[in-house]
């Protein structure tokens, strides 16, 4: 346990959370692997809680052969069949189907861009967006700048990228820094900038 655990966010209830929110959230991500995982699951998360992905994290990792685009876009239909029957990721065809579907588009990201991470850092003017948030009732749910990325994502054929996950995938990669002004990582994410 963190020594100031009792400043950390209050979303971050039992230990999986305290670990991913003490070590990853927020933290600026810049390496290409890392950015294609949080977007398999964000949108693998759409409908369910951040807690249920977590604990499932190591098995997308096995089944999405450590998330490496390259891979997952060569994935054919035994390899969504073998995705369907894996009981240890969740099992909607619909996410499975898109998260094939967007290692294609994200391979075209980075070869137009050089890479994910210029492209979606271009997002935020490659400066994290401080959010300075007092309260959990203060953090939005989406905003303009991920409305713009979902916005140009789906126009380069990503599947569920909404705004609402594209504001989750900002967070979780320190594009937006929202921890909680009085969580003791706050200022320790601000200085990574």
């Amino acid at each position: 346990m963190h020594e100031n655990e009792s400043t950390r966010c209050p979303w971050a209830a039992d230990e999986l959370a305290q670990e991913y929110h003490d070590a990853e959230w927020g933290v600026p991500v810049h390496d290409d692997v890392t950015l294609f995982e949080f977007l398999i699951l964000e949108a693998a998360q759409a409908g369910l809680s951040w807690s249920t992905i977590l604990k499932k994290r190591d098995n997308y990792r096995k089944a999405y052969r450590g998330f490496d685009p390259k891979k997952v876009a060569r994935f054919g239909e035994r390899d969504r069949q073998r995705l369907l029957r894996d009981a240890g990721i969740v099992r909607n065809r619909l996410k499975i189907d898109s998260s094939i579907d967007n290692a294609r588009a994200f391979l075209k990201v980075q070869e137009e861009f050089g890479s994910f991470d210029a492209y979606v850092w271009s997002f935020v003017n490659n400066e994290p967006i401080d959010g300075r948030r007092r309260a959990m009732a203060d953090l939005p749910a989406t905003s303009a700048k991920a409305e713009a990325l979902s916005k140009d994502l789906k126009r380069r054929a990503f599947r569920f990228v909404g705004p609402t996950i594209c504001y989750a995938f900002m967070q979780a990669v320190g594009l937006v820094n929202d921890h909680l002004v009085t969580c003791f990582r706050y200022g320790q994410i601000a200085r990574l900038r």
